[in-house]
């Protein structure tokens, strides 16, 4: 996996959902990360230094994989432009497929028949005691 710096890692990014527009899928995951091992974590932690988290990005279409981490004052600067790029490919998504909100609106032009009759109860008597 490549880790670039945040405007290299956009710029693939851009060319990752130019190249799956007609066919494919980009994925991109976030998560929070430290980028150290859970050994060192621990003795950080023991001495009482802080530990910097930091927001790992990642991406790919199947073919390619890229990665990024930023820091917490990175992350919004990196939001906005991910949120451009985002909206800039956004036309290549497929239409959901909803049912047809005519099917309601069509059963309300219908008449509505007469209620069927309720057929009588039958006249057994119950099996209980007699008194």
């Amino acid at each position: 996996m490549v880790v670039l710096q945040p405007d290299p890692f956009l710029s693939e990014l851009t060319s990752m959902y130019e190249r799956s527009t007609e066919k494919g899928s980009v994925w991109v995951t976030m998560k929070r990360s430290s980028m150290k091992c859970q050994a060192r974590l621990n003795k950080m932690e023991t001495k009482g230094e802080a530990v910097e988290l930091r927001c790992l990005v990642r991406a790919t279409d199947g073919k390619k994989n890229i990665s990024t981490s930023l820091s917490a004052k990175e992350y919004l600067k990196f939001q906005a432009s991910y949120a451009t790029v985002l909206k800039a490919h956004m036309h290549a998504l497929k239409k959901r497929e909803r049912k047809d909100r005519k099917k309601p609106a069509e059963a309300e032009k219908i008449p509505e028949k007469a209620p069927k009759k309720q057929k009588k109860a039958s006249s057994k008597k119950s099996s209980g005691s007699k008194s």
